[in-house]
């Protein structure tokens, strides 16, 4: 395979082979979202504001025909069981970046840069491109995920710095077949977050991600079996793994494809060499260039038993939740 790809390649790789949602594929669309008007609502926040609060009935299926929906959205703690369902070429977008002042003069902060705010429980999104389109201004985030047990299936998040924002403390969010880019921290957060086949992409030397577990928790990051790749312009060894946001942070690569961008040490100490005391770095069965486990900094863990680190046993918390399958 090519060391590098640029941008577009791979968003023409993710395409490819694509099980993109149809109308005539899914049962149950509770309200569907058009741009040109052909549905119940011409915006995905006016979908969102329909849903019952705190609804037992079950998830609400919002089904989103494919263009581009220009949105700051919001889904709150009240909205629970929300399932968004997109068509190859769904994608919600904003510009807002965390320099950017709010009406009162203030800069909006990186917690207020997001596109979409997830709150609400038992959140699923499938086949949706989320993107934060301010450029290489700074914190810019893409999605900010704080409602527990998160799916993401075959979704892009598209941004540079903080595109991903595991938000929620002692919450859990799983991401298949995604396709995450960034340049610095590009996936960060509290979140126990597991990511299964994803591929991510970086934009520039840097690092891939930038945990903040508390202290305490049982995990932080978890990657299976992901691809981690670079642009062209990307310079060899340029790029970590990781380096802890906060002092008790978790990243785990387990059978990950590393590219020649990720540097021979691997992880990062964000300067401070208390935190490799507390930070917890390992690896498991790395492959390709950027696989060099002789050369890792001598905090770090490579693994030979990854009996626990099961996807059920990361995700299972005290009501045992395990991710439902794909519809």
């Amino acid at each position: 395979m090519m060391r590098h790809l640029t941008t577009m390649a791979l968003l023409l790789m993710c395409t490819i082979g694509s099980k993109a949602h149809s109308l005539s594929n899914l049962t149950g669309i509770d309200f569907i979202v058009a741009a040109d008007g052909t549905g119940n609502y011409s915006t995905v926040q006016e979908a969102i504001n329909a849903v019952p609060d705190f609804r037992k009935a079950g998830p609400t299926r919002i089904f989103i025909k494919r263009g581009v929906y220009k949105e700051k959205i919001v889904i709150p703690e009240t909205k629970q069981g929300v399932q968004l369902y997109g068509e190859e070429g769904t994608v919600i977008t904003y510009n807002d970046y965390a320099n950017k002042p709010n009406v009162f003069g203030e800069n909006k902060g990186t917690s207020g840069s997001s596109t979409i705010y997830i709150f609400g429980p038992d959140f699923v999104a499938e086949d949706i491109t989320f993107e934060n389109s301010s450029g290489p201004v700074g914190q810019a985030v893409a999605v900010q995920v704080g409602g527990d047990r998160a799916t993401f299936r075959r979704c892009r998040f598209l941004g540079f710095q903080d595109t991903l924002y595991t938000f929620g403390e002692n919450t859990r969010e799983y991401y298949e077949d995604c396709y995450i880019e960034g340049t610095v921290d590009f996936i960060f957060g509290k979140a126990t977050a597991v990511f299964v086949r994803c591929h991510l992409h970086s934009k520039s030397g840097g690092f891939v991600t930038a945990p903040a577990t508390p202290q305490g928790a049982d995990y932080g990051y978890v990657f299976y079996d992901c691809q981690l790749t670079a642009d062209e312009t990307v310079k060899k060894e340029s790029v970590f793994l990781s380096r802890p946001w906060r002092p008790y942070a978790q990243t785990v690569f387990i059978r990950c494809h590393l590219g020649s961008h990720i540097n021979p040490r691997g992880w990062d100490n964000w300067g401070n060499v208390g935190n490799e005391q507390t930070a917890y770095y390992a690896e498991y069965q790395s492959s390709g260039e950027g696989a060099r486990p002789n050369e890792r900094v001598s905090w770090s863990h490579q693994l030979t038993d990854i009996s626990r680190y099961s996807i059920a046993q990361v995700l299972a918390g005290k009501d045992n939740w395990s991710p439902a399958e794909s519809r």
